[in-house]
Order: structure tokens, then sequence, then C-alpha cells
């Protein structure tokens, strides 16, 4: 297969891409605890969420690629990344309905120094010293959070918060794996596929009937979602991972904003505290990670 030529590297551009994803993306975020809030189940959410991004999806690959993109020789693989993406995201909707969305975002940073342990554990990546210091790091950054001594927040959101952070980590080295051999595309629609017809199976169990402002927050939800990724991707085509990436953490003063806002909720100094340590680890990381290895990152569609 022929290389595609890199393209024009504009870091300014990719800068503001990247600030637009973290504030699209907390805009969903606040929409998943609005819907929580109005009635709306989890699932119901994640079903619409893909079942609404299903059919731009189709049009596009018909359009551009053609359809003979999503032929696949890891169906196993695929079956996994969207299984355990599936998890993942039902985990993050879930934990942003029992914690505050300031602490919840807080604890979704871990997931790359979930990543790190993943990659050495299952991929016998190399991982020196100064990356296991950041992974040990970014873990007392999650303890500080939790405050496990004054149980200050509820523990089944922190626990669910958690396994979305790990869900993350385990799509993150799974698509190290499969972008080897498979498109972003092919990924895409396969994850969009299995989520939509796994999540419709189970939805008519927890559905209910909604009026037209419940239907236009699951549909802002999907909107909001699949508008984030598309400029988390524009972001990776025309500037570095390294350059962009740090600007992910614009979601936790979005986070701390729209939690004040519309639920008047306020941090508190052990939550900053920890969001400071688990914020360095990441970069550190990721400064790390770019010395080891100058080849490109593919997006992470999760």
């Amino acid at each position: 297969m022929t290389e595609l030529a890199p393209p024009e590297q504009r870091p300014v551009t990719g800068i503001m891409l990247r600030i637009a994803a973290a504030t699209v993306f907390s805009l969903m975020a606040a929409m998943v605890k609005i819907g929580s809030d109005y009635g709306l189940h989890t699932i119901e959410m994640i079903f619409w969420r893909f079942a609404f991004a299903l059919p731009p999806i189709l049009v596009w690959i018909a359009l551009r690629p053609g359809f003979s993109i999503i032929k696949t020789k890891r169906p196993r693989a695929h079956l996994w990344r969207a299984l355990i993406g599936l998890v993942a995201m039902g985990c993050s909707y879930y934990s942003i309905t029992l914690l505050p969305l300031a602490e919840a975002t807080t604890i979704s940073f871990a997931a790359p120094v979930f990543a790190t342990l993943l990659s050495a554990v299952f991929l016998m990546e190399t991982v020196g010293w100064h990356r296991w210091g950041a992974v040990v790091a970014g873990f007392v950054g999650v303890l500080v959070v939790m405050q496990p001594q004054n149980a200050t927040l509820p523990l089944n959101g922190l626990i669910v918060a958690l396994v979305a952070a790990f869900g993350v980590a385990c799509v993150i080295v799974t698509i190290r794996q499969i972008s080897k051999t498979e498109r972003a595309m092919t990924t895409v629609f396969w994850f969009t596929l299995i989520a939509a017809l796994v999540t419709g199976f189970i939805v008519p169990f927890y559905g209910t009937n909604h009026d037209w402002l419940g239907w236009a927050i699951m549909f802002a939800i999907a909107v909001l979602g699949g508008t984030a990724q598309l400029l988390l991707t524009a972001s990776l085509r025309v500037a570095p991972v390294v350059v962009v990436a740090p600007f992910d953490y614009i979601q936790l003063l979005w986070a701390v904003g729209l939690g004040w806002l519309i639920w008047s909720d306020v941090p508190t100094i052990m939550t900053g505290c920890g969001a400071a340590i688990i914020i360095a680890s990441g970069l550190y990381t990721l400064f790390r990670e770019r010395r080891r290895s100058k080849q490109p990152v593919r997006p992470v569609i999760v």
C-alpha cells in the first residue's frame, strides 16, 4: 500500500481544533449529566449516540472511500475493540451521572497512565524508570482525587470512573495493534455498527417514551460526540500529537465551569491537587513517548 504524503503542518490551526474538540467533548459530558437529571437512562443515551451516528458514517463511506473499506481480516479484533470501547463509554457516561463533572473528568485523565502499564504488560514495550515514575505519580493523583480516607465522593461513582479510564486505556492499546493493518474508518464503522447492535438488544428493557426535549437531548449528545471526534481527528492531521494533546486538559476547565454554572458544584482543594498531579503525569508520559518514537500517532476513537 502506497503511503500518502504527510499533510502540511499548521500547529496553530491544530491547537485551535484541539481546543474546539475539548470544548465540544465537555459540552457532550454536560448533556449526558443533564439527560440523566431529566430521566434518560445511560443505555438509551449510548444507543442513540451510535444509532444517530451510523447513517452519516455510511453516507461518508459511500461518497468517499467506498464500501470496500469495511472489509477486514481481523473481525475478532474489531469485536473486542467494540465491546471494550462500549463498556468504557458506558462506564464513562454512568460516572458522569454519579459524580460531579470535574471529578469524573479528572479521573478520566488517568487513561494514559493505565495505557502505559498495559503496553508494558501486553505489548512488551520497554518502559523506563521515567515513565514508571509517571505511572506511579498518576495513580497517586487518582488517590488524591478519590480521598479514600474521607469518602466525600460516592464510592460507586469513583469505581465506575476508574473502570472507564481503564477501558479507554484498553482501547488505546488495542487500536495500536489494529491500526497496523486496518484503516481508521474501518475501525470507526465496525465500532459504531457493533455498539449499535449490542445496545439495540438491551435498550428495549430500559427505554421509555420521551417528549421532544428528551429526544433533543439524546440527539445533541450524538451530534456533540461525533463533532468532537471529527475535530480531534482533524487536529492530528495538521499538527503533531505532542503539540495538540496537552490542550485536552482544557476539558477540566470546562468541566469545572459547567459544573459550577449548572449544578453549583465547586471542586475541593484535593480534587485540584490530584488533577495537577494527573495532568503532570500525563504530559510527562506524552513527551517521553514522543522522544521514544518519532512515528506518527493515529487518532484514538473511543
